[in-house]
């Protein structure tokens, strides 16, 4: 076997394993940390290692004041309210039931596009908005759902998260930022970090340190900040390079299988009928979304709260 064809298979495990598993562990870890306080402890330790990484393979860590700040702007759509407020939102939502949601991310962009460039539909993405609707629709209408409390706050929050995570990505994918990804990720997180570290202050989140927390929590601190943030999103950028755009689109609806399974399995999150049936109406059209032929054009980050 080649070792481009091995990094290829590897990258996509990455992004389909590893990000899906992302849902869990944050779920696991906001029941001992504060949301804030957990995304700027990630994003900070995760932006670090990722600026000591590009100085050691010699990449130029300059960056102009307007770079900085649609870094800054890119930080905070993407990781300060996009994955931080999602975290939050973990409190009443299962994580199984969150990464659904989340796999709507490439129709919100679609209806984006509709706007802001005034880029007309095509037939297959006509099939997927309809099938996303209708699998919105069946997920959140659940009466097993809307009886839990906070749950429907939970749902409208996750939206929102996902409608900034989507606009983030039309930004991005036109914005002025540094050339090479591993410093401009570098860049965003550290400046996320940074914010959620005020927005913990200004929310007056309690602030527990590591050695206080259990071990489990622990264990998935050091997983989202290593496999997470940086192998993951080293891997979704080296496949963009490497495939078709299509083919890396799939984690949008590979990433929730996996979430639904490991929240099954490992938290005892329910998994209804209506859930699995919404589930493959939900992905099937997100599949016929992420297989136009335009999308080839547009560098969307498919997945916002698997950072």
């Amino acid at each position: 076997m080649k070792k481009s064809t091995l990094l290829i298979i590897l990258a996509f495990f990455s992004i389909y394993v590893i990000w899906g598993s992302t849902y869990l562990f944050n779920k696991i870890a906001v029941a001992e940390i504060p949301p804030f306080l957990l995304g700027s402890m990630r994003f900070t330790s995760a932006g670090i290692l990722i600026m000591i990484i590009a100085k050691a393979m010699k990449k130029t860590l300059k960056i102009t004041r307007s770079q900085f700040l649609n870094s800054t702007i890119a930080g905070f759509l993407f990781l300060v309210y996009g994955n931080g407020v999602f975290v939050w939102a973990l409190r009443y939502v299962d994580s199984g039931f969150a990464a659904l949601l989340a796999s709507t991310q490439p129709l919100f962009v679609l209806f984006l596009m509709r706007l802001i460039d005034g880029k007309k539909m095509q037939r297959k993405s006509i099939i997927g908005v309809g099938l996303g609707v209708l699998g919105m629709y069946l997920l959140v209408s659940q009466q097993e759902v809307s009886n839990t409390e906070g749950s429907i706050l939970g749902i409208f929050m996750i939206f929102s998260c996902v409608l900034s995570w989507s606009y983030g990505s039309v930004f991005v994918s036109k914005a002025d930022l540094p050339k090479n990804f591993f410093v401009s990720t570098g860049y965003q997180m550290l400046i996320a970090g940074f914010l959620l570290f005020v927005a913990s202050l200004v929310f007056g989140e309690t602030w527990n340190p590591p050695t206080n927390w259990t071990f489990k929590t622990q264990i998935s601190m050091v997983l989202l900040i290593i496999f997470g943030g940086i192998v993951a999103f080293t891997a979704f950028n080296y496949l963009l390079k490497s495939v078709s755009t299509e083919k890396v689109a799939t984690s949008a609806y590979v990433n929730p299988v996996i979430a639904l399974f490991l929240g099954w399995y490992f938290l005892d999150e329910e998994l209804t009928t209506q859930s699995i049936v919404a589930s493959i109406i939900l992905l099937t059209g997100v599949y016929f979304i992420t297989s136009r032929k335009r999308i080839a054009k547009l560098k969307v980050t498919t997945k916002p709260q698997k950072i």
